[in-house]
């Protein structure tokens, strides 16, 4: 039998997510294990997580929760922001996350490419990324998850059917 390989068997999207971005923190240690804990404490799940690199001794925290948590979520960094002397929080609930799923997204070159380019000819802008071993994740505008979604089959011809001879 010959099998072919695939390296990005399936994407995905979710539409229900939101995102929160603190602003101004004081870069030093213990911050985001301050923020992380006291959303645990709230039973809010996190999902995306991105810290910048820090400017002038402040950096931002940016992550995603599930939009029904915003509210809540937004209660418990708004509560903790002075405690960590965060300068600001900014919400956004107008986000999607399309992912890519298969083996060796970290072994194999250009499947990272080929995904930001795929988002970029459909003029898409990403917003955050997220890779591990077996995915990678953009958060995009919502307006064009559909779009991306289909750009992204295309790319990696997902939209076609996978026959395996004998």
């Amino acid at each position: 039998m010959k099998w072919k390989t695939l390296y990005v068997s399936g994407a995905t999207l979710t539409k229900n997510e939101a995102k929160i971005t603190i602003t101004g923190i004081p870069d030093k240690p213990g911050s985001a294990a301050k923020i992380f804990q006291e959303l645990a404490k709230s039973k809010i799940n996190v999902d995306v997580i991105i810290q910048n690199v820090s400017s002038n001794g402040l950096a931002d925290v940016t992550f995603t929760v599930l939009k029904d948590d915003l509210s809540f979520a937004l209660e418990t960094t708004e509560r903790i922001k002075n405690e960590i002397n965060a300068t600001g929080i900014i919400a956004d609930d107008k986000i999607a996350k399309l992912s890519i799923v298969g083996i060796g997204m970290r072994s194999h070159c250009g499947i990272a490419e080929e995904l930001f380019r795929a988002l970029a000819d459909e003029e898409i802008n990403i917003k955050m990324i997220s890779t591990s071993e077996i995915k990678i994740s953009c958060v995009i505008d919502e307006d064009h998850a559909e779009k991306g979604l289909r750009a992204i089959h295309r790319a990696f011809k997902l939209d076609q059917e996978d026959t395996v001879k004998t």
